[in-house]
Formats: C-alpha cells, structure tokens, sequence
C-alpha cells in the first residue's frame, strides 16, 4: 500500500470522529464521548481538510507560494498604456491596476500601501484619528486638489466614507509612479 493509498483509507476515520461517530462502529458516540468536544472535533475537520490537500496535490498539503523575486519595475511604455478610468477608483484598485501593467508573475507587486506611504510622505493625505478612535487617512487640502476626496457609501454595513482617486489624481499618481516604487525598493 502506497503513502497515499494509506492517507485515501486513513480518512473517512478521521471524517466520521470530526462528525462525532465511531468510525469503527458507526454508531454516534456519547454526548460526553471526547470526539464530541467543540475543540477536538475542530482538530479532526482541520487534519481532514489537510488529509484531502495531500491526497489531491499527490502527496504534498499545499503547494508553497512562489515567493516574488525580482523589485517591481514598469518601463515607460507601460505606463503610457494606462489609461486612467472616468470612475473615481480605491487606491487598491488602483495600485492592482497598476501591478497588471508589469505583466510579470514573478514580480513583487505596488500595493495600497506602497502609495499610501508616499502619499502621506507628501502631504497629499494626513493621518488622523477619526470619532470612532481609530486611525483614519484623509486627503488634505493638496489632496483634494489633485483628486483625492471621500465619498460617502452605504453598504451593508452600515453607511461609511471612503477615500477614492478621479481620474486626475490617478494620473498624477501614474506621472510619480517611479517615485513610488523607488520609495517602496529603499523601505526593503
């Protein structure tokens, strides 16, 4: 019998303990039978779930993440393919926008926070501290300028403002684009 011929067999015990049946009886085991505690069922759904993983990857759990070799980069034909969009975006849209213009998977990705840290660094966006007592980003006066404001939502939960980027302040952040990745290569 193979590893994972052992791991196909060894699973539907460990499946039938997470639900709280004697795998070897298939009668449902006592309420105070340890299999029926919250914590230990837990467990045994967790190593099933893990089980499932090695059978379906041919004996590994989960394959690792490919860890992002080289520094992002842009050249500037690709950032004269953006085009910025008529609807006033996130700074995460925007900067995932941003990342696919690279086109390469191997590549560290610009994130929020890679704009965000230069945006404050600029004074284009302050750091306060909102009603509720937590922190909050806003844009300041220089922000709202160039196209930064908050725009007011509904959502299901609960009304809430956000920070959002016309199509002027994505260009201006496109048009500062190198600053930003050089800022984010000097902070590695």
């Amino acid at each position: 019998m193979t590893e994972i011929e052992k791991i196909e067999y060894t699973k539907p015990f460990i499946d039938k303990m997470a639900q709280g049946i004697n795998p070897l009886t298939d009668a449902p085991a006592p309420e105070n039978d340890l299999i029926n505690n919250v914590r230990i069922s837990r467990c045994f759904f967790y190593v099933s779930d893990l089980l499932r993983q090695v059978i379906e990857n041919g004996g590994v759990a989960k394959a690792p993440k490919k860890r992002a070799s080289k520094p992002f980069t842009l050249t500037p034909e690709q950032i004269a393919a953006y085009r910025a969009s008529s609807n006033s975006l996130s700074l995460s849209q925007f900067a995932k926008d941003v990342t696919a213009l690279a086109g390469d998977e191997n590549m560290q990705k610009l994130t929020y926070y890679d704009f965000m840290d230069w945006l404050v660094s600029r004074g284009l966006i302050n750091e306060t501290i909102g009603p509720d007592g937590k922190p909050q980003r806003l844009p300041s006066e220089d922000g709202t300028k160039i196209g930064i404001r908050t725009e007011h939502r509904q959502t299901p939960y609960g009304d809430r403002d956000f920070v959002v980027y016309d199509a002027n302040a994505q260009q201006f952040l496109l048009d500062n684009v190198f600053a930003v990745i050089e800022m984010k290569n000097r902070e590695e």
